[in-house]
């Protein structure tokens, strides 16, 4: 029989980006989930590649202070949350302290400003959620797998998501030999549901009673079932506010502009406003919302990178909310061409943030500030907010 991976005793070291606490045995790194800086815990050793390991947490032998009992009874098993095991005062300390690690490290920059932290109600506040239905249960999937853990509610989710969660729940275990997945929209009045796979036609009147297919209001904002917005109901205008600030002048681009929640604050502080959203759904939504407020908006339908290679006249201000995968070179070299006196960058994920950073500060650009805002409180997941200048 092979051998039993190893069980160790390891101290804490602190918090890395995704969620796990790190420490060290023999030279090796070791990352554990559910741990808290300064702890001694118990684990199981897995070796993940060369001389990194996973850690399975068998007992915490000497526990933070800080330490607390999570709210959730599915806290652990279900893979969404990272951080109920701590105070969110403590959460957000530790968010900050891993978004100037990671611009440390993948960056190479040192900020000589603090990082400011904007933050809501850490409960309630998903507007958005998705689920996973398998032979009559409902439910997220566990860390690490496609293996579906049944759920009655989540107290991250607002309350009208936890209404369907659970109308899903009590229902949906009469329908049995079917495997979905559920995505959940709502702006507290009603609830959109996109179902993405063929469901049997007996179990489609349940999703049909369950809400929508068609777009719903956000505000001032149509959001149709494949357009992205924000998921955090609370932090939406607060985001904005960090984005744009005092922004004003002649002329303003926005960048992956969605439905246009940037867009539409842009026109009242400068005179052009363009628009740039390469999806579909997206920039139908953009283009109707726009129209509908009466906002003289160029909404264009292109890639960032091929309305920037194609642009000549220098914006006043361009505010870019790319996707987790960053700008790329490509994008930044464009930025780098254009030299906009003030850029803002919304970004999803700290190293590819970092990474791009140092193509534009290496370029020029210097970075004025740096506001995390917690979009996902409970998780590892943080946004953040740059804003340079030349």
């Amino acid at each position: 029989m092979p051998d039993s991976p190893p069980i160790e005793t390891l101290r804490i070291e602190k918090l890395v980006y995704g969620g796990d606490g790190l420490a060290r045995v023999d030279g090796r790194v070791v990352l554990t989930p559910y741990v808290l800086p300064g702890e001694l815990v118990e684990v199981r050793l897995q070796r993940a590649k060369n001389d990194l390991f996973r850690g399975a947490l068998l007992k915490v032998v000497e526990a933070s202070p800080l330490r607390v009992a999570p709210a959730c009874p599915y806290f652990a098993g279900c893979g969404g949350c990272h951080y109920q095991h701590t105070t969110y005062e403590h959460q957000l300390e530790q968010k900050r302290a891993i978004l100037a690690e990671v611009f440390r490290r993948v960056g190479r920059i040192e900020l000589e400003h603090e990082i400011v932290v904007a933050a809501g109600d850490p409960w309630r506040y998903r507007n958005r959620t998705q689920l996973h239905a398998h032979n009559g249960k409902v439910g997220f999937f566990a860390p690490g797998s496609h293996e579906a853990i049944a759920v009655d509610h989540c107290p991250i989710a607002s309350p009208k998501l936890n209404d369907a969660i659970a109308t899903l729940t009590r229902e949906l275990p009469q329908y049995r030999g079917f495997d979905t997945t559920i995505e959940l929209f709502t702006n507290e009045t009603e609830v959109q549901v996109n179902v993405m796979d063929r469901v049997p036609a007996p179990v489609r009147p349940l999703f049909e009673e369950l809400g929508t297919s068609l777009p719903i209001e956000q505000g001032a904002f149509r959001v149709s079932r494949n357009s992205f917005f924000q998921v955090n109901r609370f932090l939406i205008d607060r985001l904005v506010e960090v984005a744009i600030g005092e922004a004003e002048g002649g002329s303003a681009l926005d960048l992956y502009a969605g439905v246009g929640l940037f867009a539409k604050t842009l026109t009242g502080r400068f005179r052009e406003v363009a628009a740039v959203e390469t999806g579909g759904s997206a920039f139908r939504d953009l283009e109707f919302n726009m129209q509908r407020a009466g906002l003289a908006v160029a909404c264009v339908k292109q890639t960032a990178e091929d309305y920037l290679a194609a642009l000549d006249a220098t914006p006043d201000w361009i505010v870019a909310d790319p996707p987790r995968a960053g700008l790329g070179k490509q994008v930044a070299r464009e930025l780098l061409r254009l030299r906009a006196p003030r850029l803002t960058i919304v970004a999803c994920d700290p190293s590819t943030l970092a990474r791009d950073l140092r193509v534009l500060l290496d370029g020029g650009y210097r970075l004025k500030s740096s506001t995390l805002v917690d979009l996902f409180p409970q998780t590892y997941h943080l946004e953040t907010v740059v804003q340079l200048y030349v």
